[in-house]
């Protein structure tokens, strides 16, 4: 049986593993952290969102991002120095605005496949991770915010989902909640929320449990593949050791880039920053004022999610500059203040900062599948829905392994068989 490394332990990367391994396939996962999911699948926005399928490649993220560049705390930020990275992906971003309708009508179908795979691997493995099926309330405070999601509703309907237009009466019986002037909201009630962390780290145990070999604090400081054995240089506490390994799968978030480009592939991701804080609700008002469905502000680009019953999960933002995780607090203000305007009965005095870098890639789209050598697989760059995708494009990853090593697929392993694909 084929071994495979996947080097990552976040999302995309664990859950690599699972359907690998659910396959048949001998899997070690390598992570350069002491635990996994510690980056940015720690503390995300909570949401499993169809609905916020919609790709960025749309000529009002560029006008928005213009009329922003001078605000640091406006929702999108980016910083004007000089980059031949940054500004080499803005214009493939761009060149992808042609793709629009295309690639969302996509992100949809996948957003959309993957909730079955997730739920169901939770409930097999016994993973308790705040799920919270209550849907997700886009709300718009403008008209003209809310005429374009009506366009976007039609995109997403093509790609089968169900969102509900909703008046403000609507919102306020479906978030009794929530404060403020609204023209109008979007509900789909099919999405959900949860606790990526707990999930990502509940399914790595059930990889272990299954025989996966889980080398964390393992840092790769070089990889090579010759086609039919792939060589891992890694720093473990210190010390250099070689593994080898039949084959390999890329999961590494942004980090992706760096490693393709030693495999031969060339992998545009850029890291775009995003803040999130957890606000502990220690009292009994807090708790009661803090709202149970999911929301997504579109005009500030805030998203919440209620993570049991005392914790509130507020994030947001957009930041393009590099590999740079300090937590700036003109950014953590705008998420602390919508809390306290939306929801003023919520006490934000112990809310706990965070930022993450998602991997990006200039279409939107994740990268999943096979790479210039036969033996290297990548599953990368979901950019903002890593969390939302992750379950399907490791079923469709499995698949291309599978296809590879020239094995027949277990499809006994779970209820329906989608089609692989490269999605790009």
């Amino acid at each position: 049986m084929k071994h495979m490394v996947v080097i990552g332990g976040g999302i995309t990367g664990v859950t690599s593993a699972y359907a690998l391994v659910k396959q048949g396939f001998q899997v070690t996962l390598v992570d350069k952290n002491r635990y996994v999911a510690m980056e940015t699948s720690y503390a995300n926005g909570g949401q499993l969102s169809a609905s916020n399928a919609e790709v960025w490649n749309h000529p009002s993220t560029l006008i928005k991002g213009l009329k922003w560049m001078l605000f640091p705390d406006a929702p999108l930020l980016v910083n004007p120095k000089p980059n031949r990275h940054k500004f080499g992906w803005m214009a493939e971003f761009v060149a992808a605005m042609r793709h629009y309708e295309r690639n969302t009508i996509a992100t949809t179908r996948l957003a959309i496949e993957a909730r079955q795979y997730l739920l169901e691997w939770a409930a097999s493995e016994g993973i308790d991770f705040d799920l919270k099926q209550q849907g997700i309330l886009h709300i718009y405070r403008n008209q003209k915010d809310y005429n374009h999601a009506a366009k976007v509703n039609e995109l997403l309907a093509k790609g089968g989902l169900k969102r509900e237009a909703v008046t403000p009466q609507d919102m306020q019986r479906i978030e009794p909640t929530l404060q403020g002037e609204y023209v109008g909201g979007f509900y789909t009630e099919s999405d959900s929320t949860g606790d990526i962390h707990r999930f990502t780290s509940g399914l790595a145990t059930a990889c272990e449990r299954l025989g996966v070999r889980i080398l964390t604090d393992h840092e790769v400081l070089a990889i090579r593949s010759n086609g039919q054995t792939v060589t891992l240089q890694v720093r473990h506490q210190g010390e250099p050791q070689l593994l080898r390994f039949d084959g390999v799968v890329v999961s590494a978030g942004v980090h992706s880039r760096s490693l393709a480009a030693q495999l031969g592939d060339r992998l545009n991701i850029y890291p775009v920053k995003g803040y999130s804080i957890t606000v502990h609700l220690d009292d009994e008002i807090s708790r009661v004022s803090a709202p149970n469905v999911s929301l997504l502000d579109d005009q500030t680009k805030i998203v919440s999610s209620r993570l049991g019953v005392d914790r509130f999960r507020v994030a947001g933002t957009a930041e393009f500059n590099g590999y740079n995780l300090d937590i700036r607090a003109d950014r953590i203000r705008p998420l602390e203040r919508w809390v306290n305007e939306l929801f003023p009965g919520v006490s934000t005095r112990r809310s706990v900062p965070w930022a993450g870098l998602r991997p990006m890639m200039p279409n939107m789209m994740p990268r999943v599948g096979p790479g210039k050598e036969a033996n290297v697989f990548y599953n990368t760059g979901h950019g903002h829905l890593g969390w939302t995708l992750g379950a399907i494009t490791a079923h469709q990853l499995a698949g291309h392994v599978v296809q590879w090593a020239g094995l027949k697929s277990h499809s006994v392993t779970y209820s329906h068989e989608s089609t692989p694909t490269l999605c790009q």
